[in-house]
Order: structure tokens, then C-alpha cells, then sequence
């Protein structure tokens, strides 16, 4: 009975799963809706895996009516990140929210776990995993210290964050599923229980690519959208046009509180003092989308290095030996890359989100066709 009991709900909860990707398939992305970011092209996926060797998997956990929560990891290569590390930089915008780790990049600019993300009470159950799965790695036998790297933003009103249903488990299952194709976003992971600006947010990505007399490199971003403002896509002021934004009628509209966690990756040479510069570079594409980055707002950028000739291997580490840096007249491109691609990524995850009921309510989708429409009058509108 219990045995049949459990499949009746593992059966529920595929069939829900189904329905939500379904309704996300019908979404658009930003640009498969007409609308594109910046002046640089993006990679052929438009995402943090156009990155060479980034992998990306997800674990969504949409249970009853009031669970709606789940795990996103980012893997920056295959191999075993412990031994072969990768630098990185890390910035804090507005510090109110957990990131596991950030502490040891600051101080030794590298990564050495995977990354995760999920909701802010679930941080300890993705640190074990991501604890857990490092120890497991072969050469790993008498590692004794691991700096397990998780980010989080509140999914608390759509999901029962009180009940911590998030397991290691469920942890270690995203990081299984990592793969370096097609990157799913919206409701999906730890973004399937985040709202931004008021509507549904999620998981969302964007890449950018040099052109050959740059460097021909690759800057990825993938955000976990949770934060407010008054939201702007592509320098239209949505928000307001749609009646919804922070402050509206004298602070009696929803919050502009949240967070944001923007993960970036790059196939560009560079230290780990650059990829801190890069990471900050960030924050300009969340301005753009409207956010004032308020005080109840924990955002958070983590910018690593997947070159090979700038990865921590136990060779370089054991002896003093030349690394390649992008010198840094050259890294301006990979700013502007790092921009558009980030409020490319937090636009996506809100285009591609699909309308959810849960724990305290119900939050729904961004009204694509009125933001459609209305970039296409602003366009349209004669210069003054």
C-alpha cells in the first residue's frame, strides 16, 4: 500500500512537472520574441554553456500546494574541480542574504567545489552534497577540508521554505544531471519557487562572443532572478507602463526587496583579480533591468575561468610557474559581454517563467504580448 501510494505521487508530481514545461514551451525567449540586448552576438545556445566545458543541472521540486523549490548546479568542468581548480572572483552588492564559501574565493581567488544554488534555508543540505560529491572523486582519498559553494535567494512566498524540503539528495541530483547543452529556465530548479519584479522570476541565461580581433572569447551568465524595482526591458520602462514597480502609490505596491545570484563564466585567461572586476561589471545589467538594489536585497556576483592555462592544477600550486593573463587594456569587451548578457539572462528567466500558485498565493507570468507591443511602439515612436 505504502509502495503504491508512493508511485500514485511520484506519478502526480511527473505529471505536474510535465504541465509546467509544457506552458514553458510556449514561452519565448527574450530574443525569440524580437527583442535583443546589446551589440555583441551571442554564443549558438545563448547560454552559460556556450562556455567550452560548463555544465549546468537542475532539480525541481514542485509538491501539493505549497512546495516549490529546487537546486540549480553549475559545474565549471568535468574533471575533478578539487584537485584542478579554477580562479575565480566573487562581488557583493548588497550583502543581505547567505552565500556558502564566498569568503575562501575572496581570499584565495578560486573554486574548488561545485556551485549551487537553491533557497536560503536549504543552503546546509546543498553544502553537504556538494561536500559529499567532492570527497567522492578519485585523488580526493585524504582531502580533509572542502569549500562547498552554494548561493541562495527566499523563495518563502510560493514555497513552504519552512518545511526545508530541499534534500542532499536532491542536491546531489542536480549536480548528476549537469550537461552542457540546452540550458532549461523560468520555473526550474532554484528558481521554481523566485519572484522578480512582481511577476513569476526563475532561472534565466544569455551568452556573449568576441569577435576574433578581441580574443574570439565567451563570457556565460546564468542568474537566479528573485529581486524587484521597477523593471525595464531594453530601456522600456515596463514596470511602469504595466502599472508595477517599487514605491508605486507610496510604498503600497509589492517590495522591491529580493535577491539576485549571477553566476558568469568565461573561456578568457584571466586572474582571479579581473574575474572580481568582471563580476562587479554585473551589477550595471541588473541596474538595467530596474533594480535600485535595495536593502533587503542579497545580490551576489561569482565570475570564474574555465582556460586551461589559468586553471589551478596540482602542478602550479606545488611550483612557481608562469600563468596566462589577459593583460588588462584588453578585458573592457568582456565588461560589456558580462552586461548584456546579464540583463539578458534575468529577462529570459522572466519571459520563459510560467504563471504558479503556491504556498501564499498565486504570482503570475510577465504579460508578454504587452511587452512586446509596447517595445514595439517605443521603437517605432519618432526621435524628439
Amino acid at each position: 500500500m505504502v509502495g503504491g501510494a508512493w508511485c500514485r505521487l511520484s506519478l502526480a508530481l511527473a505529471l505536474v512537472s510535465a504541465a509546467f514545461d509544457a506552458i514553458a514551451a510556449d514561452r519565448p525567449r527574450l530574443r525569440d520574441a524580437g527583442i535583443g540586448i546589446g551589440i555583441l552576438p551571442t554564443g549558438p545556445l545563448n547560454a552559460i554553456t556556450d562556455v567550452r566545458g560548463v555544465e549546468i543541472g537542475h532539480r525541481t521540486l514542485v509538491e501539493g500546494r505549497s512546495i516549490r523549490t529546487g537546486v540549480t548546479a553549475v559545474l565549471p568542468h568535468r574533471g575533478n574541480l578539487f584537485q584542478d581548480k579554477v580562479p575565480a572572483g566573487f562581488v557583493v552588492a548588497n550583502g543581505f542574504g547567505k552565500f556558502a564559501g564566498s569568503t575562501q574565493i575572496v581570499e584565495l581567488g578560486e573554486i574548488e567545489s561545485p556551485i549551487l544554488l537553491t533557497n536560503t534555508l536549504s543552503v546546509p543540505e546543498a553544502a553537504a552534497a556538494a561536500i559529499e560529491w567532492t570527497l567522492a572523486r578519485p585523488g580526493n582519498e585524504t582531502v580533509r577540508s572542502v569549500n562547498a559553494v552554494v548561493g541562495e535567494t527566499n523563495d518563502g512566498e510560493l514555497n513552504d521554505i519552512r518545511a526545508r524540503r530541499v534534500t542532499k539528495e536532491d542536491a546531489l541530483a542536480a549536480i548528476a544531471a549537469a550537461d552542457d547543452g540546452p540550458v532549461a529556465e523560468g520555473a526550474v530548479g532554484a528558481g521554481t519557487g523566485t519572484i522578480a519584479f512582481g511577476w513569476k522570476g526563475g532561472i534565466g541565461t544569455s551568452s556573449r562572443r568576441l569577435p576574433a580581433r578581441l580574443g574570439g572569447y565567451t563570457v556565460g551568465v546564468l542568474v537566479q532572478s528573485n529581486y524587484g524595482g521597477v523593471l525595464s526591458v531594453d530601456g522600456v520602462a515596463a514596470g511602469k507602463l504595466l502599472g508595477r514597480y517599487f514605491l508605486k502609490d507610496e510604498l503600497q505596491s509589492r517590495s522591491g526587496d529580493g535577491s539576485v545570484v549571477i553566476v558568469i563564466a568565461t573561456d578568457a585567461p584571466l586572474s582571479d583579480r579581473n574575474l572580481t572586476r568582471l563580476a562587479r561589471r554585473a551589477f550595471l545589467g541588473i541596474a538595467r533591468t530596474g533594480s535600485p538594489i535595495t536593502n533587503g536585497s542579497g545580490d551576489y556576483a561569482l565570475a570564474f575561468s574555465t582556460a586551461e592555462s589559468v586553471r589551478r592544477t596540482p602542478a602550479r600550486r606545488a611550483a612557481a610557474s608562469p600563468v596566462e593573463d589577459l593583460p588588462n587594456d584588453r578585458v573592457s569587451p568582456l565588461f560589456e559581454a558580462a552586461v548584456e548578457a546579464t540583463e539578458e539572462a534575468v529577462l529570459n528567466s522572466m519571459f520563459k517563467a510560467v504563471p504558479m500558485e503556491g504556498h501564499q498565493g498565486r504570482v503570475e507570468a510577465l504579460p508578454l504580448d504587452d511587452i512586446v507591443a509596447s517595445h514595439r511602439r517605443s521603437r517605432s515612436a519618432p526621435a524628439r
